[in-house]
């Protein structure tokens, strides 16, 4: 017989959340790139919004819920040989949270975000827009971080991007997986046994409080550059 399947709560509010917010404020900033202009002013405010969610999600990656923490997705080398294998131990569960691959996709991209939005700190266009922190590094440091925001950095970022996309193709062509739908609904239908994250008011409030946290945090370092 078949295992009775059930909804159940892995991804919580705040992480869906951090997700979409995450994505709109990427490809937004994107757009404002290459549109310049005044739209510079916005792609500014973009990525201050990038810097605050990452610093969101590394505090909710400790507190957050059970399939939101890092610890459930950080995995040793063995671990991921097993699921290239496809095998698993009984206390894996490759196909709740992220899968091994995935973790190092969601490292890999917000390790990326990280760095170009740092980075964009202490760019200069040389035309009319410089990073509020500029004045601590420089003209020749600058000129560096500036080369690798405005090339490297973004086609990085903008090919994880798209490999982040095929990968959920993949997942739902050829192993008729939907990843979308549990990062919109938060559940996922699993066998009883499955530990479910929590999603509560409290967490909900907590997680709010750190995002205010968090983004105050990144308005004080912006105006550390006078």
């Amino acid at each position: 017989m078949p295992p009775v399947l059930r909804p159940v709560r892995v991804w919580d509010l705040p992480t869906r959340l951090f997700h979409w917010l995450l994505a709109g404020c990427v490809i937004a900033s994107v757009i404002s790139a290459k549109i310049g202009g005044n739209a510079m002013e916005w792609h500014f405010r973009l990525g201050y919004a990038v810097l605050a969610l990452l610093a969101f999600r590394l505090l909710w990656g400790v507190v957050g819920g059970r399939w939101s923490r890092f610890t459930s997705f950080i995995y040793s080398p063995a671990a991921l040989m097993r699921y290239l294998r496809g095998q698993s131990r009984g206390d894996e569960y490759f196909h709740v949270g992220h899968s091994p691959t995935g973790a190092l996709s969601v490292f890999g991209l917000l390790g990326v975000l990280a760095v170009q939005a740092g980075t964009g700190l202490f760019a200069d266009d040389e035309i009319s827009n410089t990073g509020p922190l500029i004045k601590f590094v420089t003209e020749a440091t600058s000129h560096l971080l500036t080369k690798w925001h405005k090339t490297f950095g973004q086609w990085l970022i903008i090919t994880l991007v798209v490999l982040h996309i095929a990968a959920i193709a993949f997942y739902f062509v050829r192993k008729r997986q939907n990843l979308v739908g549990p990062m919109l609904s938060g559940d996922k239908a699993l066998a009883d046994g499955i530990p479910a994250s929590t999603d509560s008011a409290m967490s909900r409030g907590l997680a709010a409080a750190l995002l205010v946290a968090c983004a105050g945090g990144i308005a004080w370092l912006v105006t550390l550059g006078g």
